[in-house]
């Protein structure tokens, strides 16, 4: 009874978890997208998938459907996040990071756990650290 009421619950509260310091770092230092964006595409992504697991099951070619519509949705939301200002374009690493968001998503419905927590770490870190060596100065 636990895992089928709450193992649920606890990813899609994991997804939003694994995504936040990838949030707060671009809340913080982009204002183009952060604290909200970031939670929820991992969350959604999450969410669609394991929707989709309990109607098909492992079936994987419906499964293969879901991750490939997910994908292109997510890269439409990242979109939103691009700005281009005269010959300058900002927000390609925030709308790269919300595309590793929705994998990271992905992989917690999927139970891929280290995929997760890997994802998470690698999107943080290029965005908190690398974005340091910017010569342009941008985020």
């Amino acid at each position: 009874m636990f895992e089928e009421h709450f193992l649920p619950l606890l990813k899609l509260l994991l997804s939003a978890t694994l995504a936040l310091p990838i949030a707060w770092h671009r809340e913080t230092n982009t204002r183009i997208v952060g604290l909200r964006t970031f939670p929820l595409v991992a969350v959604g992504a999450c969410a669609y998938l394991l929707i989709g697991l309990e109607v098909f099951g492992h079936d994987s070619e419906a499964n293969a459907r879901l991750l490939q519509g997910l994908m292109t949705g997510i890269g439409f939301v990242g979109g939103g996040a691009i700005l281009k200002h005269n010959d300058h374009v900002s927000g390609t690493a925030s709308a790269a990071s919300i595309w590793v968001t929705g994998a990271i998503g992905a992989s917690v419905a999927y139970e891929l756990y280290t995929y997760s927590i890997l994802l998470a770490a690698v999107n943080f870190s290029v965005v908190a650290i690398l974005s340091r060596f910017k010569t342009d100065g941008s985020q």
